[in-house]
């Protein structure tokens, strides 16, 4: 077995772990690579079928493209996608950069709180039909118990301190000290009652992993990562203030493999265009411990 298909392998252990292990599970898809490739892991993982609903967080500042292609997706294999807003916050302007509020603060609120909110069940949640593609009211109100995620270590510094299950509190809120450990591939799925827990099953993939893996199962994904004749590309995606494209001739899932063996980007945070990452001092650990994705 190949290294792709050992980490494959792992990948759907996990998944297969946290769906037996928690009663209420969701996956969280921010219609990036990452959750794009765990959500052709999870089909994998139970024959075609995804057997629990996806969340995706609406800024309501995602680049178009984005959108388009999520709603594409949920059309054409029919998954049941869970839409949540921060209304409130979108309402009063709480935004940036047409609000009253800086970057950090508005990512505590139209992506934190609004993942608290949908994941407790406490605000209104949205489905989008994949019927109809119409957004419609859900009347399903019961709180998550297991989040299914696809961070991985190599991604960016607090990413590197998570397990593969990973404990949180009743705010959702991460105590980095309190994590358990896991040793030889035995993950802890017993929880004290009211605990949240976050499951990683991509903890082990770096990028170049992610983008063989979308070669080799010829997954579709945003044409946003691709250079479309002005030599830049995203390399990650978020909402369209604060997230800005690479310089990279790269017009392909080939092109960009090549162009990450080549090294030429290992000197060049990930992340580096995502400008939220810079304002929480170079990484992401002080909004991850509130809850954030």
């Amino acid at each position: 077995m190949d290294h792709l298909s050992q980490l494959e392998s792992q990948s759907i252990f996990i998944l297969r772990e946290a769906y037996h292990a928690f009663k209420n599970l969701a996956m969280l898809w921010s219609i990036g690579k990452d959750s794009t490739v765990l959500l052709w892991l999870s089909r994998k993982a139970f024959f075609g079928h995804v057997p629990y609903p996806l969340v995706h967080i609406d800024t309501s500042y995602k680049i178009p493209e984005m959108i388009t292609y999520r709603n594409k997706l949920v059309m054409d294999l029919k998954l049941n996608l869970i839409i949540g807003q921060n209304k409130n916050a979108l309402a009063s302007r709480k935004t940036f950069p047409d609000g009253v509020v800086d970057r950090l603060q508005c990512c505590r609120l139209l992506k934190t709180e609004a993942l608290n909110q949908t994941l407790s069940g406490k605000g209104e949640r949205y489905y989008l039909n994949h019927v109809t593609g119409k957004t419609e009211l859900s009347n399903h109100r019961e709180p998550f118990t297991g989040v299914i995620v696809g961070a991985r270590s190599d991604e960016e510094g607090s990413r590197s301190k998570e397990r593969y299950f990973s404990p949180r509190g009743i705010e959702n809120n991460w105590e980095i000290s309190e994590q358990p450990p896991e040793f030889w591939n035995q993950f802890n799925t017993e929880f004290r009652p009211g605990s949240h827990v976050r499951v990683h099953p991509l903890l082990d993939w770096t990028e170049l992993n992610i983008w063989e893996y979308i070669q080799r199962e010829n997954i579709p994904v945003v044409p946003l990562y691709f250079n479309r004749g002005d030599n830049k590309r995203y390399r990650s995606l978020g909402c369209y203030p604060c997230t800005q494209p690479i310089e990279s001739p790269s017009r392909d899932v080939q092109e960009i493999i090549a162009e990450l063996k080549t090294g030429k980007l290992s000197k060049i945070p990930e992340r580096s265009g995502r400008a939220q990452d810079k304002d929480d001092g170079g990484g992401l650990e002080t909004l991850r411990k509130e809850g954030y994705m």
